[in-house]
């Protein structure tokens, strides 16, 4: 296996150039976030990718998670790690500098993500998770709440976790069963939640869950759900962690990846003991947990990023030392290195064209993310986060599913011995296959996109992004540089693929909506491909003005081939998804059940 490399000079690319941060630190309250200190930021979380997070990684998968009977113990090496994650400051990067954290940008943030991910992703689990509950907490939980809590849990030292699923409700929270009967000044849960990421262990001295659970006179469906707090330890008076709350792993998920991520059972008072405090209103759980769950797609988009990197680097490491056939064009005869031959070359050049693409669509939407909260201009803060809400279920899920594709390749790339465990590519495909389904499945992405973001406002918010993308194919094709041009060119057709399938979803979602989500994957993969079209284009641009420059070259040259490649070879795929698109559901409604 070989050892993990942050991507730093392509990740300081697309955050200078593409996601503008130096535009970031004249924003209020990132004023600290000069390129200086975010060198300083991608310097040493490197490091401690490399160092400590990267070299756990495959220890972690073979050993995994274990149940005791003191509760969970993490893999060996684990608890040591997240200390030094904790000492670092990394958990509060960008949180809020009121609770301890450093207030800088998500941009930042989300590349320290993509290295946690790319390094150790059943690691990288548990303080994704966190930053979730946190945020659902600030937003929503009472004064006295986040003054007893979120210090903690912004700094790390405090874990937190998501409580939705049970065994006869996964996606349908209108299943939810578990309760919460009032008694004082909180609540008594009681109940049985499954596949909670790092619900239980022994790195931290508390672990803060967020739950979904009904309280009795509540109204059936998700009108009826709302959020607690559940603390793994109940604070005494000076905050400090107390007596043991009524809530208990009782076994843990035996899966097919992400061994060293412990993914429980958790049981809530089985001895009648087990606390919470209520979150927000009564009622209004699900949208208060809607924050946390939002919070984690945007991770878990980067999560693909990171691990198609992740398997990429694998792939090209092996490709350059095994030696394996002889070329056709090759007049001497010798054996070579199987990155010469041109297939392997085209596997390495589709994995890491998607990388790059991917990369810039996270990171400009990190940004937009950041523009959001902070533009001193109104306007311009509701039609950044008009763009983030839009595109949020577009990066967790088209990233995903490229992460699982590009792990794939991966093995390929090494033959038969990317099938054989000592190698380490089989345990990036086997990690990667979980991001599309937690979180919200690929469908439920999709549902969201179509039948949420795309109707609430009859596509206005799309017509905005279809409009700002295309103004920037016209500006490749007027460049005098025929690569950049042709880039634009195949841009241009991307983006007519995709406003002809903008029209033909709103066309169907009003009248044949079966129809529209039937084709709701096809038309939220197509606009991955556009938006990753778009970044390439911009990317190909600048590259081409540096690279006239003579300034770094040898990137600058990298970046308009990848781009060239990724616009002659995956960008089509937006026309063949149109196509597929508008046969609607084909035969997918006819056929009757019992034929499947």
């Amino acid at each position: 296996m070989s050892t993990y490399i942050a991507p730093l000079r392509d990740m300081r690319f697309v955050m200078t150039e593409l996601a503008e941060l130096g535009e970031l630190s004249s924003l209020p309250g990132y004023e600290e976030a000069t390129p200086e200190l975010a060198e300083a930021v991608l310097e040493e979380a490197a490091r401690l990718a490399t160092e400590v997070l990267a070299p756990l990684n495959k220890p972690g998968d073979e050993q995994g998670a274990r149940l005791t009977p003191d509760g969970v113990v993490a893999a060996d090496g684990f608890p040591a790690a997240y200390g030094q994650f904790v000492a670092g400051g990394w958990s509060g990067l960008s949180g809020d500098p009121e609770f301890g954290g450093q207030g800088l940008p998500e941009l930042l943030q989300a590349a320290t993500v993509e290295m946690w991910n790319s390094s150790n992703m059943a690691f990288a689990l548990c303080p994704l998770l966190t930053a979730g509950a946190t945020e659902a907490l600030r937003q929503h939980g009472s004064d006295e709440l986040k003054a007893r809590y979120l210090p903690k849990m912004v700094s790390g030292e405090w874990t937190g976790t998501m409580n939705l699923t049970e065994p006869q409700a996964g996606s349908d929270l209108a299943a939810v069963r578990t309760k919460a009967v009032p008694d004082g000044d909180h609540y008594r849960i009681s109940g049985q939640k499954i596949f909670i990421t790092w619900g239980d262990h022994d790195m931290t001295d508390n672990v803060i869950h967020l739950v979904l659970a009904r309280t009795p006179d509540a109204p059936e469906g998700v009108r009826g759900i709302s959020l607690f707090l559940v603390p793994k330890f109940l604070l005494n008076a000076d905050g400090s962690p107390g007596s043991r709350n009524d809530v208990h792993c009782v076994s843990l998920e035996h899966k097919l990846g992400i061994h060293a991520s412990p993914t429980c059972v958790m049981s809530f008072g089985d001895q009648g003991e087990a606390i919470g405090y209520l979150v927000g209103q009564e009622n209004k759980g699900l949208a208060h947990m809607f924050t946390m769950m939002n919070e984690a797609r945007q991770k878990v988009g980067i999560q693909g990023l990171a691990i198609a990197e992740r398997a990429y680097q694998q792939a090209r490491e092996y490709a350059k030392e095994r030696v394996q056939g002889r070329l056709a064009s090759s007049k001497s005869g010798g054996a070579v290195a199987i990155i010469h031959h041109p297939d392997v070359r085209r596997m390495l050049m589709t994995m890491k064209s998607q990388i790059e693409a991917m990369r810039a669509f996270a990171y400009v939407m990190a940004a937009d993310m950041d523009r959001a909260h902070r533009d001193p201009d109104a306007g311009e803060r509701a039609r950044r986060q008009v763009r983030v809400d839009l595109l949020i279920p577009v990066l967790k899920a088209w990233c995903t599913e490229l992460g699982v594709e590009i792990a794939s390749t991966g093995v390929q790339v090494h033959g038969g011995m990317g099938y054989i465990e000592e190698t380490g590519a089989c345990q990036f495909l086997r990690d990667a296959r979980i991001a599309p389904i937690y979180e919200g499945t690929t469908g439920i992405q999709a549902a969201d996109l179509a039948g949420r973001k795309l109707a609430s406002d009859k596509g206005a918010g799309m017509a905005d992004l279809i409009a700002e993308i295309r103004e920037a194919a016209l500006e490749l094709t007027r460049s005098t540089d025929t690569l950049v041009a042709s880039v634009g060119a195949a841009l241009a057709d991307g983006v007519q693929a995709l406003e002809d399938a903008t029209a033909w979803m709103l066309q169907a979602l009003a009248t044949q909506p079966d129809a529209a989500l039937a084709s709701s994957v096809d038309y939220l993969m197509l606009t991955g491909y556009v938006c990753g079209g778009w970044q390439m284009g911009r990317a190909a641009l600048i590259a081409s003005g540096k690279n006239a420059a003579n300034e770094d070259p040898d990137f600058h040259r990298t970046k308009l081939a990848t781009a060239r490649f990724y616009t002659d070879k995956i960008l089509p795929k937006a026309n063949a998804l149109l196509k597929a698109i508008r046969s609607g559901a084909s035969g997918g409604s006819s056929l009757p059940i019992e034929q499947f």
